[in-house]
């Protein structure tokens, strides 16, 4: 893939060695009038008061792994491994060195405060592998932090803190509302400078960017860089509607294309996750496919909607519901399927357990299973 279309997810653990100058620690009369109150207001100046302080800067340490490389990542034996060891200046962390170990893997990034207990939104590239996990408020108060959940098939996780006070928390704001072109704002810790604010549009809407099975991503023009993953978007009104999560950039910076993941997704996750630290997700046993032109001119169809049924596995919940090769799922309850990653969207958010109708073709023919959820999770990876 060109470097100029490469999907970056930040922050990336970086060694702390290597750290040096780098690490400066819906457009209808509610849009309309939210939009309107900006205005009189001078900006997001009113907004950005009132929800900064429940935006925070998280820190997290990580042992790396003895990988053969030097800190500065060059292998034994290199020719500035040799020049240091010849005169007397170890690299740290080098075996021979006082140190005599590799320094910790550092990251840094953002969350945002959801309870006045202090439950915490991030993504879980931020938090992933981490020893310690750090969080300063935005009075500048550090915190020791937990890691109670994570969830990498949609790079979320809910941190906690405890304070000796209440914290300020933001609200969830429905994505679902969102249209293309309306105003929002992110807040994040670019770089490790402290809470930024920048603001755009939403450019796009479920964005498929092939970094998961569940991809749905809000695209947004507003400012994302290195340390705002895990930063809030904000609607108009200073309602999360997405957690920024991954930019395009061919140089680590914001050329304008940012991804956020909706809060539709993040509020059902993260609610998961606080109940056991998990997120348990439908299943139904089935191998699917794009719908081709050819094939869908031979079912009667006009355009290529739907995820083609390649293979049910047999004591699936598929199977027991009778979906056979070769059908053509459209819908779930009513929410259509055009491509085949919306019905394995549909079906994940579904809790195990669920009963849901698939709405199918069958040899042409339009008819509908209603099928038992599974669990996803407890099946072999």
């Amino acid at each position: 893939m060109p470097t100029s279309s490469k999907i970056r997810r930040w922050p990336t653990l970086v060694l702390a060695a290597l750290l040096g100058a780098t690490s400066l620690t819906a457009i209808g009369p509610f849009a309309l009038q939210a939009q309107a109150a900006v205005a009189q207001a001078g900006g997001y100046a009113d907004l950005v008061e009132r929800v900064a302080p429940a935006v925070v800067y998280i820190a997290v340490t990580k042992t790396p792994e003895a990988s053969g490389l030097n800190p500065a990542g060059l292998p034994e034996g290199a020719p500035a491994d040799e020049f240091a060891r010849r005169f007397g200046m170890p690299f740290a962390g080098d075996p021979g060195s006082p140190e005599g170990q590799t320094p910790d893997q550092q990251a840094v990034g953002t969350g945002f405060i959801i309870s006045a207990g202090g439950d915490i939104v991030t993504n879980n590239h931020v938090v992933e592998g981490a020893d310690t996990v750090k969080v300063t408020l935005a009075d500048g108060t550090e915190l020791a932090a937990e890691v109670v959940g994570t969830d990498p098939a949609t790079d979320l996780a809910l941190v906690r803190v405890k304070a000796d006070k209440s914290l300020p928390f933001v609200e969830w704001g429905e994505s679902a509302r969102l249209r293309t072109g309306q105003d929002v704002v992110a807040i994040g810790n670019p770089f490790g400078l402290g809470n930024s604010v920048t603001s755009g549009i939403v450019s796009a809407l479920g964005r498929d960017i092939n970094s998961g099975p569940l991809d749905n991503f809000i695209q947004t023009d507003a400012a994302i860089n290195r340390g705002n993953s895990g930063g809030p978007l904000f609607d108009a009104e200073g309602r999360v509607v997405g957690i920024n999560t991954a930019i395009v950039s061919p140089t680590g910076g914001s050329v304008g294309i940012g991804f956020a993941v909706p809060s539709d997704t993040a509020r059902s996750v993260i609610a998961d996750l606080a109940v056991d630290g998990k997120v348990d997700r439908g299943w139904l046993g089935v191998s699917i496919q794009p719908l081709t032109e050819d094939i869908a001119a031979a079912i009667g169809l006009d355009r290529p909607n739907g995820a083609l049924v390649a293979e049910v596995a047999a004591n699936t919940p598929a199977a027991k519901a009778g979906l056979k090769r070769g059908d053509v799922v459209t819908a779930v309850d009513s929410n259509a399927v055009n491509v085949p990653r919306d019905l394995t969207r549909l079906v994940a958010s579904a809790p195990p357990g669920t009963q849901v109708r698939l709405s199918i073709l069958r040899a042409g023919q339009p008819s509908e299973v209603t099928v038992v959820l599974g669990n996803r999770s407890a099946q072999p990876a």
